[in-house]
């Protein structure tokens, strides 16, 4: 399975409790050319935030590149966390196990006990995302804040460092010997990420589905997007998300995504695909696969 790395991410996190044999891409379309390639079964990526939105680049990617079945979802609660490197160090840089943390040790000892407590740390690094959603906590706290490709990388950078954080998951303090000094930090604690997984494979019916679309209207059709919505609602289909992104074709021009309840093989939203595609210029299935619990998620 390919995920947008580096390890100790959230993707990765998200990965990891799908599978074991994972393999760690730079990028959102690394992750699904290796899919379509074939160097990998399956490949999971970010596709929306419950804060910052919809994810641009695995949206458009799957609207004009790729030709992917979405599989299955998974939603993972977002709980950004301030890691430290707490460990006791020698005066060659050198890690030192066998010595008591309790002890209180100074410059005479020649030791150095690194950040173990919020008033040590005076710079953080992460992802502009996670910087971004911890902003109030950071602000209060005074720390400056520095941009990193990932929370993963922040937390290998910091390794070693003194009187600097950084901003990542527990996985990645796990991976890198790091410990969390607090946990939760982000302003809204309902921060959730929606991450699909891809392959080219379609699911069978399960009787909990919903089906991932997406379209392009006429140009010259006033109240198109009104009379597509109408067809859900004459087979009372319950749509969960509707958004637009640029068609990359001209100003004004918009490639919608719609997700609703049910799957493309029950004979009803056959029916509505059939329907759905003689009014539109363009349209493609990304998708019917079980719903994820947002309940347990």
């Amino acid at each position: 399975m390919a995920f947008l790395g580096p390890n100790g991410t959230f993707t990765h996190e998200a990965a990891s409790s799908l599978g074991e044999e994972l393999v760690s891409y730079c990028s959102i379309p690394s992750v699904m050319g290796s899919v379509t390639t074939g160097e990998c079964s399956k490949g999971i990526v970010p596709i929306e935030n419950s804060i910052e939105g919809p994810v641009g680049i695995t949206l458009d990617l799957l609207a004009h590149k790729v030709d992917l079945n979405i599989e299955k979802e998974l939603i993972i609660p977002i709980s950004h966390n301030l890691l430290v490197d707490g460990d006791i160090y020698n005066i060659d840089g050198n890690k030192e196990d066998n010595v008591n943390e309790n002890k209180d040790i100074d410059s005479n000892d020649n030791h150095i006990i690194i950040n173990n407590d919020i008033n040590d740390i005076k710079d953080v690094y992460s992802h502009s995302q996670a910087l971004a959603q911890c902003q109030n906590y950071l602000e209060n706290h005074g720390i400056k804040t520095h941009f990193t490709l990932s929370t993963a990388a922040a937390a290998k950078f910091i390794k070693g460092k003194s009187g600097v954080g950084a901003i990542g998951t527990l996985k990645a303090a796990e991976l890198y010997g790091l410990k969390a000094i607090d946990k939760n930090i982000q302003d809204i604690k309902n921060n959730k990420t929606r991450f699909v997984l891809l392959s080219k494979n379609k699911t069978k019916i399960t009787g909990n589905d919903k089906t991932s679309i997406l379209f392009s209207l006429f140009d010259d059709n006033p109240g198109g997007l009104h009379d597509i919505l109408g067809v859900f609602a004459e087979y009372d289909i319950n749509l969960t998300k509707i958004e637009s992104r640029p068609s990359k074709e001209g100003l004004g021009k918009y490639i919608f995504f719609v997700d609703f309840e049910g799957h493309r093989d029950e004979t009803n939203i056959s029916n509505i695909l059939n329907t759905v595609e003689k009014k539109v210029s363009y349209m493609k299935i990304l998708g019917s696969y079980p719903k994820a619990n947002l309940d347990k998620s």
